[in-house]
């Protein structure tokens, strides 16, 4: 099987049933268990870098983004697709706490379209 997790929480659950050598991307937010993970592509990015914004600025762009529709995170579609991940693991709850649900059904459109 070919796991891609697109949430921290979900990683760690991949690694607590013993499924880490199925894990073949993560989030750049997925850090968990370190040793088995680091090898293990990342397919996401942030909009921006919190470790060089204040809380004031990090809530800014939050609030922005939400008011906007559009999301924290950029999912690498073409890093995605060569992964050829049999199981996305996703959410469609909170569109600031991880990839945009939208943006994780675009790109399966595009790797079937392709």
């Amino acid at each position: 099987m070919r796991i891609v997790s697109l949430l921290p929480a979900a990683t760690d659950i991949v690694a607590d049933l013993g499924l880490v050598a199925d894990l073949v991307g993560r989030t750049h937010e997925c850090d968990w268990p370190p040793a088995a993970v680091a090898s293990v592509p990342v397919v996401t990015r942030a909009e921006f870098d919190a470790d060089a914004l204040s809380s004031r600025e990090i809530s800014q762009a939050v609030g922005g983004s939400a008011h906007s529709g559009s999301s924290l995170y950029t999912l690498d579609t073409e890093a995605l697709a060569a992964l050829a991940p049999e199981v996305l693991l996703t959410q469609d709850l909170c569109q600031v706490c991880a990839v945009s649900y939208e943006s994780v059904t675009r790109a399966v459109r595009v790797m079937d379209a392709g």
